[in-house]
């Protein structure tokens, strides 16, 4: 048989590999003494609170979610939605024109590009950033422009230092707080003059809020908090953290109706719908009892005061991250993030996240996910720890 010779279409060429399939090949490749401890990626462990399980249950046995749901979510869902946004952040939001669902909020993620932007325009992302959003800036034929984030400027971008010649060809401004990797948040006065400098350059504004539900000072505060924003930005999240309903595949984007219903268009030629019972049980998670979510974020607070403390016990000089579940810790004198990542994975079986793959700026640092129990977070601190006693005789000092 004449085997096709086959080669991806060009635009394939300038997306590369997923950074974290690239990490969990590694991780299935691995052949350790240790058990593995995968602190790598966002990946929640804790279960699904058991209302919205058995919501999703009952759900399943209805013949109704059988058959297609709606291509715009079901009207329960988007009512949900709007109920949910009043009750936790005082926004209205009009369930039919500013509300659009998706099978995972990263399909969202996906979609903005490609209904903002035109060949050649550019998006204004952070560096470091979520790595999914190059590809889908890429795939639709747009250019970056990254705003660095450093300590100095507490992980918030200086616009200012936007040249005014990529302004001038700019649509898109992606933002993500609380931020993934770093672990800022936002607060209404950078929201606020985000909100101005965007007006003045006709800029969408896109907030990635997966990480809404986990403020350790304070609740981080929602983009469409700011009186009139929800006329001129969008706000994507996701169930997925404050629900741990990563599996589940469900987000939804409230805000500007023109841009919602360009996304609606979009997931319903390439996605489709959503499976009913899951919608059914992103109702539970959004309108029903809240003390599973409660659970999730004290058990994150607690793991993120241990491992921290941990660290610093350990001789490291590590800021508590005020949002996300993600420790942006800065790698030791003589290692770059890389390097440490790999060292901590060949020497002590732990995997950690190179920062490098988040972005130039987050080359010296590394990346910790407390997405496993107090018991293996321990476990994970006691093995740094004994490489630095036994395996390295290097100081545990930091530039």
């Amino acid at each position: 048989m004449l085997l096709l010779k086959f080669e991806p279409a060009k635009r394939m060429n300038k997306i590369p590999k997923s950074f974290f399939s690239v990490l969990d090949d590694k991780i299935a490749e691995t052949r350790s003494e240790l058990p593995l401890i995968d602190l790598s990626k966002g990946n929640p462990d804790l279960p699904t609170p058991k209302n919205i399980v058995s919501t999703l249950q009952k759900a399943a046995e209805s013949p109704t979610n059988d058959r297609y749901s709606p291509f715009d979510g079901k009207e329960d869902l988007k009512r949900a939605i709007s109920v949910f946004y009043k009750r936790e952040y005082g926004v209205r939001i009009d369930p039919e024109s500013e509300v659009a669902i998706f099978s995972g909020a990263a399909i969202g993620l996906f979609a903005f590009p490609q209904v903002i932007l035109n060949p050649g325009d550019y998006a204004i992302i952070t560096d470091p950033h979520y790595p999914e959003y190059v590809p889908a800036i890429k795939l639709a034929n747009g250019k970056i422009f990254e705003c660095p984030l450093t300590k100095k400027n507490r992980f918030l971008p200086d616009f200012s230092r936007i040249p005014e010649d990529v302004l001038n060809k700019s649509k898109l401004l992606l933002l993500n707080y609380p931020n993934n990797p770093t672990g800022a948040v936002a607060n209404r006065k950078f929201f606020a003059q985000t909100i101005r400098f965007a007006n003045e350059h006709n800029l969408v504004v896109i907030n990635d809020f997966a990480y809404a539900s986990l403020g350790y000072e304070e609740k981080p505060v929602s983009l469409l908090q700011i009186p009139g924003v929800v006329q001129s930005a969008v706000e994507i999240y996701t169930l997925s953290k404050t629900y741990s309903m990563a599996g589940w595949r469900i987000g939804f984007a409230v805000g500007n109706k023109d841009i919602i219903a360009s996304l609606k268009q979009y997931h319903a030629h390439a996605y489709s719908t959503v499976y009913g019972a899951v919608q059914d049980a992103a109702v539970e998670a959004l309108t029903g009892s809240q003390k599973g979510a409660n659970d999730i974020l004290a058990s994150y607070r607690k793991r993120r005061k241990l491992f921290v403390d941990g660290l610093n016990k350990l001789g490291y000089q590590v800021e508590a991250p005020k949002g996300t579940f993600f420790v942006w810790v800065s790698a030791p004198r003589g290692f770059d993030g890389e390097r440490f990542a790999n060292y901590l994975f060949d020497n002590a079986s732990i995997a950690v996240a190179p920062g490098i793959g988040f972005g130039n700026e987050g080359k010296n640092y590394v990346r910790i996910s407390l997405v496993q129990s107090e018991k293996v977070l321990e476990t994970a601190l006691k093995r740094i720890n004994h490489l630095w006693e036994v395996e390295l005789d290097v100081t545990r000092s930091f530039d």
